[in-house]
């Protein structure tokens, strides 16, 4: 049975392997590259079940439509939906970005707050969303687990566990600190290269030299 410390130096080889494969991609991920804070929070809402190239376009021409969080706050249903309209779950992901806008607006004075328990306030903003924020917008330490995130940790054999939010629980024991805000960013772009659970396969991904 691996210890803590065998769990660390594991996670330590296998992320240094995958962080210079990866570093260098230019792909751009749902949180990234908006001017403004509550772009990136929308978006990220948005991007939930939704690949990010699917998700980037759909909410550029969102915040084309609404230049402010207060425009988006006041947007009607409808209009936002027919924006949605290929997005996954847009019903509900609809109603969501308009209320966690109203919410920020009531709540925060249209600012994000910076930390866990307050964004899961928001609507629409479950531990993932919160941890991207943390780390994106604030800059603190925070290990943001996603689907892939919770199947290449539990396929390496880093963890062993059912849900996200354990598995983020279970990251922080054996990762140091210093690796929490760059985990997502790597294992995503990992995972999307790779599916499946064949530790095998995604262990010579990175492993080859291109």
């Amino acid at each position: 049975m691996l210890t803590q410390k065998m769990k660390t130096e594991m996670f330590v080889e296998i992320f240094k392997k995958a962080e210079k494969k990866y570093s260098s991609s230019s792909k751009r991920l749902a949180a990234e590259g908006w001017l403004e804070d509550w772009q990136g929070l929308i978006t990220t809402i948005m991007s939930a079940q939704s690949r990010d190239e699917t998700t980037i376009p759909i909410a550029e021409n969102l915040f084309r439509r609404y230049k402010t969080l207060k425009e988006l706050a006041d947007a009607k249903y409808e209009e936002v939906l027919g924006i949605f309209k290929s997005l996954n779950y847009n019903r509900s992901k609809a109603r969501h970005v308009i209320d966690a806008g109203k919410f920020m607006i009531d709540n925060f004075d249209g600012k994000i707050p910076d930390n866990i328990d307050e964004l899961l306030k928001i609507p629409g903003v479950g531990r993932k969303t919160a941890n991207l924020i943390i780390t994106e917008v604030h800059n603190k330490d925070g290990i943001c687990v996603d689907t892939h995130v919770h199947r290449i940790s539990n396929v390496l054999g880093l963890v062993k566990t059912k849900t996200p939010h354990q598995t983020e629980e279970e990251l922080k024991k054996i990762a140091p600190r210093e690796y929490w805000s760059r985990i997502n960013r790597i294992f995503v772009l990992w995972g999307k290269e790779v599916a499946g659970r064949d530790k095998g396969k995604l262990m010579e991904r990175i492993e080859q030299n291109e």
